[in-house]
């Protein structure tokens, strides 16, 4: 069984911080569970882990989260709220797209698109932005990753036309769900100083070593394995596919120790190498 895809994001020794920041700042937070390396929790429905994985990893525009909120209230308070100590990358304003808008960087970097009453009343989901070396691709991407996942569709796929402001046949706005949890894609023929890290991946858990196997190996293809279950596709975007059992040895003290030293020495996990380590 393959599991909600959830947002990993990167920090550097304030993930709590981040953490208590988002509660105050949406109404829709949920807490999991936390420890001195990573905390847990929902907001507005979607699952979320803040990792203290250290320096080296600062997350930037190229992944961002589209919050569609109905109250212009509400709207203005959390905006005002996520851009202290934050960039404003678009003012909060009315557009063609949205009666109001704005796009953000908050504090600890993370990107924000607000928006009023938007047409796929979902309340968050994550945008990704190709440009540079990934201009060109979004359609391909888009079709690759909604065929890796079960209960995946493209909802809606808009193309920028001839004379528009970007390269005709671009991806000018996308909605997408893998796994039944809604995603954006967008794409840009300018330069904007960004591509994808590890600051923002996207994890996911699965029950049996042949659902990661079949995740991994097309993920990874064009792409490049990382450590610890980590890799890169082949348009940068990183992944997490770990297995759920990780999750039940990581909890007991007696099998922590022996699964961590597992684990570590591993790229793609195997199931069968896990629980031999922990007999």
């Amino acid at each position: 069984m393959i599991h909600e895809i959830a947002t990993c994001l990167w920090f550097d020794k304030n993930a709590k911080e981040a953490a208590d920041f988002y509660k105050s700042t949406f109404s829709g937070f949920e807490p999991i569970s936390e420890n001195p390396m990573a905390v847990n929790y929902r907001l507005l429905g979607r699952r979320f882990m803040h990792l203290n994985g250290g320096p080296g990893y600062p997350i930037n525009p190229s992944i961002s989260f589209f919050i569609n909120l109905e109250e212009e209230n509400e709207i203005r308070e959390t905006w005002e709220k996520l851009t202290k100590n934050g960039t404003v990358l678009m003012d909060l304003n009315s557009y063609p797209w949205s009666p109001l808008y704005g796009w953000c960087a908050d504090q600890f970097g993370v990107n924000w698109q607000i928006m009023k009453n938007h047409e796929s009343h979902e309340k968050l989901a994550p945008n990704l932005m190709f440009n540079g070396a990934n201009n060109g691709q979004a359609s391909e991407a888009i079709d690759f990753y909604t065929s890796l996942f079960p209960n995946s569709k493209i909802l809606f796929k808009a193309l920028y036309e001839k004379g528009e402001y970007d390269t005709e046949g671009n991806v000018k706005y996308s909605q997408f769900t893998l796994n039944g949890k809604p995603f954006h894609l967008m794409e840009s023929s300018m330069d904007h100083q960004h591509n994808f890290n590890e600051g923002v991946s996207m994890m996911v858990t699965v029950d049996t070593q042949e659902e990661i196997d079949q995740l991994w190996d097309n993920l990874v293809e064009g792409g490049a394995p990382g450590r610890c279950g980590w890799l890169k596709d082949k348009y940068g975007v990183s992944w997490q596919i770990v297995p759920s059992i990780l999750g039940k040895l990581m909890t007991n003290p007696e099998t922590a120790p022996k699964a961590t030293f597992a684990f570590l020495q591993m790229s793609k996990f195997v199931i069968a190498d896990l629980e031999n380590a922990v007999k």
